[in-house]
């Protein structure tokens, strides 16, 4: 019996629908706010009888919710800590939307173990397929990390020739780039281990629409141990809870039995995203026009001038320069309270991206920069479809082909579970997180600048930092007085007069990134 998740609520609210009929019953208080302790059992001391206060209670609550007056739900949280699960069920469903906090296990820095996998339900036989290509996964990932390791240090000594003096630091650091690209090879059957912050709102989400591609049987499990853990806590739950939509009732279900079995292939798709991209790993499809005008707009709405006294490119400028508008060398990201930085809001960006599996999981990150991703079944079929990490393509040779077996093995093992019994969601565990993954995400100004301050960064993931960096190029090359501000932390803080220029501290790239126009950023590691 393969184990399952473990869910554990590690701390909530003290009494979650109190607190959202008390926030209810505030908006009509003649007397001010409405404390939550004076709600259920807690009104008998207002002279209503406790079951009495509590039915009044339960069906305010289930009024608030059918009428979607779900804000009431919105001040109430849990904080779960989640283990045992697989970094598919995360990419496809935790960290799918916008509304949830996360601090997750990261597989760039902390080595990966064999049996850290999440093993379904199968047949004898797709079990015994399912675990061989889960053994050769982690033998190519062991492998690898050995391959890419004097690369890594070549590379980075390319960089910080100083490091020469500081052999472990050097072994250390080369390890680890090594093994951050070798799990490239690893399945997304891959535990992974969370704290995982919720509201009560998105907690009845996660409840009614568990049942969706493309992992519905292991979401059905995370989230039914996540409700019992919140209904232990608070049985007055169950007065709004529903249960949740049958798989086959969701649209993407229907939608896919409809389109896809009536033959249309997933090659078609993919070739044509990826013409369509033209080569760029992030390719600007919407936006990029009237932009400039609407942040203008608004600026001189917030600062009540006309045209006449601030034209457009400077008014821009007032917002997204540095030198003009110092909060944006803060530490924290004020535009979203700013006046000034909420102008902003106002401009729009859509953009066609192709990354792995691992890299869009960590772009997922960025919950204000939503994007459209893919029913796993819709896409995948038995080709080889995955990104080729930069460091595996330069070492070549041994490196190349031991990636490049991993990958057909992986296609492999995932025929031979289906062959053999399973289901569609279980052979997609054993795709690799190289798996390319082609997503339509769309951004407003405010938050896309935010995104770009920190992942043009040389220290980040290095698929998201070429996006970006596509992203800001063309940009730049649309509407340049918005395009020229798309800047690095570092050439950010520079400008705002902040000191010391990079906020990495010992974990500086090395390089004077802020001097560079990004026309000519080039990483090497």
């Amino acid at each position: 019996m393969a184990l399952g998740p473990i869910v554990r609520l590690v701390a909530a609210f003290p009494a979650p629908l109190d607190t959202a009929v008390a926030a209810a019953r505030t908006c009509t208080s003649a007397v001010g706010v409405v404390e939550p302790a004076a709600v259920g059992g807690g009104a008998a001391v207002a002279g209503e009888a406790g079951e009495a206060a509590r039915a009044r209670r339960d069906a305010l609550a289930r009024s608030l919710y059918a009428a979607g007056h779900h804000t009431t739900f919105q001040h109430a949280h849990y904080l779960f800590a989640i283990e045992r699960v697989s970094r598919q069920f995360v990419w496809s469903f935790l960290h799918a939307h916008p509304f949830a906090n996360s601090e997750q296990v990261s597989q760039r820095y902390v080595k990966v173990g064999p049996d850290e996998v999440v093993v379904p339900e199968l047949p004898p036989a797709a079990a015994a397929a399912f675990a061989a290509t889960v053994a050769a996964q982690h033998e190519a990932y062991r492998a690898l990390v050995a391959l890419l390791s004097p690369v890594a240090t070549s590379e980075l000594l390319a960089r910080f020739p100083g490091w020469r003096r500081h052999p472990k630091r050097l072994a250390r650091q080369a390890e680890r780039k090594a093994q951050e690209v070798a799990r490239a090879v690893l399945p997304v059957a891959t535990h992974t281990a969370l704290l995982h912050t919720v509201s009560c709102l998105t907690l009845f989400r996660y409840r009614r629409l568990c049942l969706q591609h493309d992992v519905p049987a292991e979401t059905r499990r995370v989230v039914d141990a996540m409700v019992a853990a919140a209904l232990a806590h608070d049985p007055s739950l169950a007065a709004v809870l529903e249960e949740p939509i049958p798989l086959e009732a969701t649209p993407e279900h229907e939608l896919f039995a409809a389109f896809h079995g009536a033959g249309v292939q997933p090659a078609a798709f993919r070739e044509e995203f990826d013409r369509d991209l033209g080569g760029l790993t992030s390719k600007l499809v919407g936006g990029g026009r009237e932009n400039v005008a609407t942040v203008a707009r608004a600026v001189r709405a917030v600062l009540g001038l006309p045209t006449s006294r601030l034209a457009d490119d400077d008014a821009v400028g007032l917002a997204l320069d540095p030198a003009s508008n110092r909060l944006l060398g803060e530490d924290l990201n004020l535009s979203t309270v700013s006046k000034l930085g909420r102008c902003l809001d106002h401009a729009h960006y859509t953009f066609a991206r192709k990354l792995s599996h691992a890299a869009d999981s960590q772009d997922q990150r960025h919950r204000m920069t939503p994007a459209a991703r893919p029913l796993l079944a819709a896409v995948v079929d038995d080709e080889p479809d995955v990104i080729v990490p930069r460091l595996v393509r330069h070492a070549g040779g041994e490196a190349l082909a031991a990636f490049d077996a991993a990958v057909a093995r992986a296609w492999e093992g995932a025929a031979a579970v289906r062959r053999l019994g399973g289901t569609a969601e279980t052979a997609l565990y054993l795709l690799p997180n190289a798996l390319a993954i082609r997503v339509v995400e769309s951004s407003n100004l405010l938050n896309l600048h935010h995104k770009h301050r920190m992942r043009l960064c040389y220290n980040a993931q290095e698929e998201i930092w070429q996006a970006c960096l596509d992203e800001a190029l063309q940009i730049r090359a649309a509407e340049p007085a918005i395009g020229r501000w798309l800047l690095p932390p570092c050439a950010v803080r520079q400008r705002a007069g902040r000191t010391p220029f990079c906020p990495e501290g010992d974990r500086f790239c090395g390089l004077a990134v802020w001097r560079l126009d990004p026309n000519a950023y080039h990483r090497i590691i």
